[in-house]
């Protein structure tokens, strides 16, 4: 069956209301990272408010990014069958309700006259408060993608790259936005964190009042006559149990479910997908699944080492370490308006090589850059390398696999989210503790032992790193974070073995199509022949 077969439904023309109604919907889950993040780590806000200590913090910023992972999965096998509009609904009242415990927190905490136990008591009550919050907050993020890809890759179904990399111009244009909205509150010490909580309020609405009445399109999938089962069998067991792997780890950690039950449900899971859908699953979907996890920690596990590094040289000429972040968003925010043009002169495939390249020379870039100069031009290689490496992917799965629908186009996604969490940025926090040992150990002999703390993680095993409680009480301790923040910068470069296995695995594809004939959209019966 040719695309041309595919029922008038997914042929009518694309509706911009639900377009841009997505789009801002994307918009609201960037602002909504960008500012959690930013009330976790500003110490008059949740800390000052929560007695939230550093441990704490990470645990509750965690706590906003598995779900959102998870929900984009889960929600891909149901969505279909429920529809859009209910997915949509279920976002805004998960960013409803996340509001409300963030308010109601805020309440118990700010009585007058709290002290002592009661004060303890109050930020305990108010801590699993946001924690529920950001729970489910991250459930409306997952939910916001799950719905958003299929309906505009349904919509667009002749230029799917191309739009998808529109519609993801929203995520950059949210971190714009939020970032400064975030560096004008960090400006005003009397900021009332409630401000982010009603301003999020905002685009919620307004991507409420676009869509509740708005008519989807049939998904392409139902459109053209594939199966329920046909759907689950492009990603095939396979696929299903590199997502489940990283789902049910994650899952496991976050409640500290014993390895053995984890085990066993991650089997019984694998093992019934398989069952149903009787197929391992394309070869084609497995390796872009493989490569999702390297661009997944290039892009999003390198922007949350950027700032923190970027933090000190930034500091030195006077600006701000977010600054990088809002400069590399706002270069990808533009670029991906005008993606078409360049997606059309190197092909999908082409485009992630000549990024993957890119990404490599300016992460190596900002690995050793120290003036304002250096830093904004390797910050904008590296912006326009990161611009296309996410919505492109999804572009190629979805020109690639339109019988896969929902599944895997959100299921990929899920994957690259799941693997920054898990593995990618351990791995990168890694690099940067063995580049700071070594610094330490070249410079100053016999210190790096006196302020060194031991822990483990799953895939890294044992590991040494830096105490930072120790290091204050050094006698050395300036000198000692100066040398450590520098090799942590230093240790960039290293990152660039990320980019480097995508430009390789790329090449290879670029490769395989061009003894295909050229790379070229699958029609919609065709894509079970790879």
């Amino acid at each position: 069956m040719s695309t041309a077969a595919i029922s008038p439904e997914v042929e009518q023309r694309p509706s911009k209301l639900v377009f841009w109604g997505c789009w801002i919907a994307l918009i609201t889950t960037a602002f909504a990272f960008i500012s959690r993040a930013f009330m976790i780590n500003t110490p008059s806000m949740w800390p000052a408010d929560f007695g939230i200590d550093k441990v704490q913090g990470q645990e509750l910023f965690g706590a906003g990014l598995w779900p959102f992972a998870v929900s984009i999965i889960l929600f891909s096998l149901v969505i279909d069958k429920i529809g859009y509009r209910i997915a949509m609904l279920f976002s805004f009242v998960c960013y409803a309700l996340y509001a409300g415990l963030a308010l109601w927190a805020y309440s118990i905490v700010k009585v007058d006259g709290l002290a002592g136990e009661e004060l303890l008591a109050a930020q305990k009550s108010g801590l699993s408060l946001l924690t529920y919050g950001s729970i489910i907050l991250g459930l409306g993020n997952g939910t916001v993608e799950a719905f958003i890809n299929p309906v505009v890759a349904t919509m667009f179904n002749k230029e799917k790259t191309k739009w998808l990399n529109i519609l993801h111009a929203g995520w950059p244009g949210g971190l714009v936005l939020g970032g400064l909205i975030t560096l004008g509150l960090g400006s005003y010490a009397g900021a009332d964190w409630r401000m982010l909580i009603y301003i999020i309020a905002i685009p919620a609405v307004i991507y409420l009042l676009m869509l509740i009445g708005a008519k989807f399109p049939v998904s392409e999938r139902v459109a053209g006559g594939a199966t329920y089962r046909e759907m689950l069998a492009e990603f095939g067991a396979i696929g299903a149990l590199i997502a489940s792997f990283l789902m049910f780890r994650e899952i496991g950690g976050v409640f500290k479910i014993p390895d053995m039950a984890v085990w066993i449900a991650m089997a019984v899971a694998v093992i019934g997908y398989g069952a149903y859908c009787r197929s391992l699953g394309r070869p084609l979907m497995i390796f872009l699944c493989l490569i999702m996890m390297p661009l997944a920690t290039t892009e999003l596990g390198t922007d949350g080492a950027i700032s923190g590094l970027m933090e000190k040289p930034m500091e030195a000429i006077g600006g701000n370490g977010l600054w990088v972040l809002i400069y590399t968003s706002f270069i990808m925010m533009v670029l991906r308006f005008f993606a078409g043009p360049v997606i059309k002169a190197f092909t999908p495939l082409g485009l992630l090589a000549i990024c993957s390249a890119l990404a490599m020379v300016g992460i190596y870039s900002l690995s050793m850059t120290t003036t304002a100069i250096s830093i904004f031009l390797a910050a904008t290689l590296y912006g326009v390398a990161k611009t296309y490496f996410w919505p492109t992917m999804l572009g190629v799965v979805a020109e690639q696999f339109p019988r896969g629908g929902a599944v895997t186009l959100n299921a990929i996604a899920g994957i690259g989210m799941l693997t920054v969490g898990i593995i990618g940025g351990p791995m990168i926090g890694k690099m940067q503790e063995d580049s700071a040992m070594v610094a330490l150990e070249a410079a100053k002999p016999g210190v790096y032992e006196t302020i060194q703390k031991e822990d483990s993680n799953l895939f890294l095993g044992e590991y040494t790193a830096v105490d930072d409680k120790l290091v204050e009480a050094h006698p050395e301790s300036e000198e000692i974070v100066s040398i450590v923040s520098s090799a942590k910068q230093g240790a960039l470069a290293k990152m660039c073995l990320f980019p480097g296995i995508m430009l390789v695995c790329y090449l290879i594809l670029i490769v395989y199509f061009k003894s295909r004939g050229g790379y070229k959209p699958a029609e919609f019966g065709a894509s079970s022949a790879h």
